[in-house]
């Protein structure tokens, strides 16, 4: 009796399905439909309530990033968190025991989904322009196209320590909380305890961050981003891929 090993499934293949998963569950799509009426919301509150020569593209775009920025990584906590809460992992590391290749799976829809999330941000800011200019606002279209990558980075990056997060907690409430929780603590020990203020400026990925919205950023402020992102981001992610690849599916 020959046995034929199944062959291994493409990368590619892989992604498509974890993207698909993204929007599979109830909250993985009531989470994407929020950030987009969420995004929406965005244009809508600079139409109504912001001067007119703060009515621009650029305003648009940057402002419009900020729902996504925040719920987004939530999105890439689920993608790991539910295998093990939903009870999944067992069907997916069946179907590809190679656990490397479906977390580079993961990874590869969670940066899909970033990228996606930004293009549609700067479409519907175009939108909102194009209306504040019939309403009379300043509806310039100039803008640094270092934001435009920059923004693109800054979705990627969360959603990745989301990703992180999800894979080094791999239960949802806890990794939620955590997410959320801890940088904001470290926020606050940095700027209100003399000593750790210095390693604040370099360790605080929500304040590191906050360059991206801004053009020409200098070499120190990539310094501190670089260092932040380590900690929070490919730390997290370090960790958690060995606690991934070591777990007993039960």
């Amino acid at each position: 009796m020959t046995v034929v090993a199944n062959p291994t499934i493409p990368l590619p293949r892989l992604t498509v399905v974890e993207l698909r998963k993204l929007a599979d569950t109830r909250a993985g799509f009531w989470l994407l439909l929020v950030i987009g009426l969420a995004t929406i919301g965005t244009s809508a509150i600079l139409l109504g309530w912001a001067e007119d020569a703060d009515q621009t593209f650029e305003a648009f775009f940057t402002f419009g990033l900020a729902p996504s920025a925040v719920l987004l990584p939530v999105l890439g906590i689920l993608s790991i968190t539910s295998e093990w809460s939903q009870r999944t992992a067992l069907a997916t590391f069946t179907l590809a025991p190679a656990r490397g290749r479906v977390l580079l799976a993961k990874l590869a829809s969670g940066t899909i989904i970033a990228i996606a999330a930004t293009a549609a941000t700067g479409l519907l800011a175009a939108v909102g322009n194009v209306i504040a200019g019939m309403m009379g606002g300043d509806a310039s279209w100039g803008m640094d196209g270092s934001l435009v990558w920059q923004g693109v980075l800054m979705q990627v990056i969360f959603v990745l320590m989301g990703i992180g997060f999800g894979a080094l907690l791999q239960n949802t409430p806890l990794a939620i909380v955590i997410y959320f929780a801890l940088p904001m603590v470290w926020s606050i020990l940095g700027g209100t305890i003399k000593g750790l203020r210095t390693a604040s400026e370099w360790l605080d990925l929500n304040a590191t961050s906050q360059a991206l919205s801004e053009p020409d950023m200098t070499g120190g402020e990539w310094a501190r981003f670089g260092v932040s992102v380590a900690v929070w981001v490919v730390l997290p992610l370090l960790l958690g891929t060995v606690r991934v690849l070591r777990r007993e599916v039960s």
